[in-house]
């Protein structure tokens, strides 16, 4: 019995089949294809027609090897949406103009009291903010996140997950769901489908996509929101989590929000999770910027290779990765390199200590990070799991073993995909709940550990 992940973040996507033999899940991926915003207009979008038909194009490679899916299910970035009644563009969060939601919000209601409500971080990009920046937004239009959107395409049925719907700074904390005396503050109507949980079983494919791929399955809504499902498949439930991919997401999972002015001042935020935990975590700037500087130096060098180069580098120096100015910059190592001119410190300008300069820098934001949640927790924490691409980074696990002096687990790689394929599993019985699921998850899978040298 096969199970797909549709796994799509901001630089790519992968379609990966797993089934569980032996008490392990033996994962595959079958196809891949490259995501980016687009430029139009002065804009930034993302472009779902593309998407969906990636996600079309992986179903057929399923029927084409002969491995048949029972059922699939769709994880993307957090925040973004579609009006589905008006339109298939989807504003990435990369675009500027959830500036003016922001000032627009901050006039009705204050950042305290926000997010005591809401329990989610401040980001120029939260959904609350581009909602706020649409023009001519009534009752009637259909609001789908991104995965609902494409689960909507696949089925005809219009839903909202909950994880997702988490992040979109438009929930109350306490309640867990749409915070509609916020709407009615903020003059937001209320274009919201019906919140269903991960492991939600949607149904089967239209008639017109099964006659297109050649078979039908059903389409699970697994935790929708990538960092949800990676969080999942964490081995380390009980320590630091960090999810590392083109973002950093640093946390833990929670049985209880922290609403304080503390986790507030700190930009911590609360975003649901499977079973109604919280995953209070900080998003940090991430893979991104290692990303935007390989793209800076026309991919001549592989992430390998930039991290090979990193290991000569003497360069001692570091910038603060958060700032505002990493989110979006023309040109990622000028950018850099201005930060440390401002400061009249002297730049990297080599690409080894360019590349070990990002690398020292993340390290040390996860070092802050982790002091900040431990004393707005109040615990200590002697383990931290690193999940995803990221953790392939051999040179970076090594710096965050040595500048937090914590045990590092780097793995599962595929975290996220994991993490889908678990909710489909619990959806069909395979497993009873998420702590099997994460005992299947360690026997299956490589783990790589470091510690302090």
């Amino acid at each position: 019995m096969y199970y797909l992940a549709v796994d799509i973040g901001a630089s790519s996507g992968r379609h990966i089949l797993c089934n569980v033999e032996n008490h392990k899940m033996q994962i595959e991926e079958i196809y891949r294809f490259k995501n980016n915003v687009e430029e139009r207009n002065g804009h930034f979008f993302w472009h779902t027609d593309y998407l969906f038909d990636a996600i079309i194009e992986g179903l057929k490679k399923c029927k084409e090897i002969g491995k048949i899916p029972v059922s699939m299910a769709i994880d993307t970035w957090g925040c973004d949406y579609v009006l589905a009644n008006k339109t298939n563009e989807a504003y990435a969060y990369r675009d500027s103009r959830s500036l003016k939601g922001v000032d627009e919000v901050s006039q009705l209601i204050s950042d305290e009291d926000l997010y005591k409500r809401t329990g989610i971080q401040h980001q120029s990009f939260n959904t609350l903010y581009q909602l706020k920046s649409e023009e001519n937004l009534n009752a009637n239009d259909e609001y789908l996140m991104i995965p609902d959107y494409f689960n909507y395409l696949l089925t005809g049925k219009q839903v909202n997950e909950y994880t997702n719907m988490s992040t979109t700074g438009l929930l109350n904390i306490r309640t867990n769901t749409v915070d509609h005396e916020l709407l009615s503050q903020l003059d937001i109507p209320d274009i919201f489908r019906k919140m269903v949980e991960p492991g939600t079983v949607l149904g089967s494919l239209k008639e017109d996509i099964i006659k297109e791929v050649g078979f039908d399955l059903q389409v699970v809504v697994c935790a929708s929101h990538d960092t949800g499902s990676a969080y999942m498949a964490s081995v380390a439930s009980d320590g630091i989590i960090l999810s590392s991919g083109t973002w950093s997401l640093l946390g833990i999972e929670s049985d209880v929000a922290y609403t304080t002015n503390k986790a507030r001042e700190a930009n911590f935020t609360n975003e649901g999770g499977y079973n109604h935990t919280y995953r209070f975590l900080k998003n940090i700037m991430g893979m991104w910027i290692i990303q935007e500087v390989a793209r800076n130096l026309d991919n001549k060098y592989s992430f390998q290779a930039l991290q090979d180069l990193a290991r000569t580098s003497k360069y001692e120096d570091t910038f603060d990765v958060n700032k505002q100015r990493f989110l979006k910059p023309e040109h990622m190592i000028t950018e850099i390199q201005k930060d440390f001119e401002e400061r009249n410190i002297l730049p990297p300008t080599t690409v080894e200590d360019i590349a070990y300069c990002v690398f020292h820098s993340l390290a040390l934001s996860y070092k802050l990070a982790i002091e900040e949640l431990e004393n707005i927790t109040g615990k200590k924490y002697e383990t931290i799991n690193i999940i995803g691409g990221g953790c392939q980074n051999l040179l970076l696990d090594e710096m965050i073993a040595d500048i937090t002096g914590m045990k590092v687990i780097a793995g599962p790689v595929e975290a996220t995909a994991i993490g889908n394929i678990t909710a489909q599993m619990i959806a069909y019985n395979e497993v009873k709940d998420i702590n099997e699921a994460r005992e299947i998850i360690k026997e299956s899978f490589e783990m790589k550990e470091f510690e302090e040298e």
